[in-house]
């Protein structure tokens, strides 16, 4: 495996991951950094980087992340975004991956990309939750705005340092992990 294909996979990862955020802002950082040819990607993928994707694509994160700011809109929208999270993570991994066999590049896609994007997804989606019962939806947007922060940061070390991406993710998950540990242990003494 040459240097740019592990490059590129790290690159999908961290996209996917930060898809699991947000469903539009790494593909419209994608979209970006392929439109500025600060990343190839596969010649099937090219028209991410077009302006027609570029305008589509911004539009849709603008509306996202303000959709997301309102608390019982932003639980509506997690109950469809883990589906769509898992797609995106896919697209993002496949997009990017280069040099590999169309099977490793699906299977890749599939297992890393899709579900990367769906466990974060679903670990954001479980924090907003616990947000809205114990605050009644007023931390929401706060919660949503640190998500979208950890996107949009994810998005662009993904793109521009996709090794530190891969060691952010892995702070996430744990910090994720903790986040659960604790709460287990709050049911269990709840019960």
């Amino acid at each position: 495996m040459t240097p740019e294909t592990i490059f590129s996979i790290l690159i999908g990862i961290g996209l996917a991951a930060s898809v699991g955020f947000r469903v539009f802002v790494p593909l419209f950082a994608l979209s970006l950094a392929s439109h500025f040819q600060v990343i190839p990607l596969n010649e099937s993928w090219e028209w991410v980087g077009s302006t027609t994707a570029l305008l589509i694509l911004g539009i849709a994160t603008i509306v996202e992340i303000v959709a997301y700011l309102i608390p019982w809109l932003d639980n509506l929208l997690d109950s469809i975004s883990i589906p769509l999270a898992a797609i995106a993570g896919t697209a993002v991994m496949v997009s990017t991956v280069a040099d590999l066999s169309p099977a490793i590049t699906w299977a890749l896609a599939i297992i890393a990309g899709g579900g990367t994007a769906a466990a974060i997804k679903t670990s954001a989606g479980t924090t907003r939750l616990a947000s809205s019962v114990s605050t009644a939806g007023v931390a929401n947007p706060i919660v949503s705005t640190v998500e979208t922060g950890t996107s949009v940061v994810m998005s662009a070390l993904s793109i521009f340092f996709p090794i530190l991406a891969i060691i952010v993710l892995a702070l996430i998950l744990w910090m994720f992990f903790k986040v659960f540990k604790l709460f287990s242990r709050k049911k269990q003494i709840e019960a």
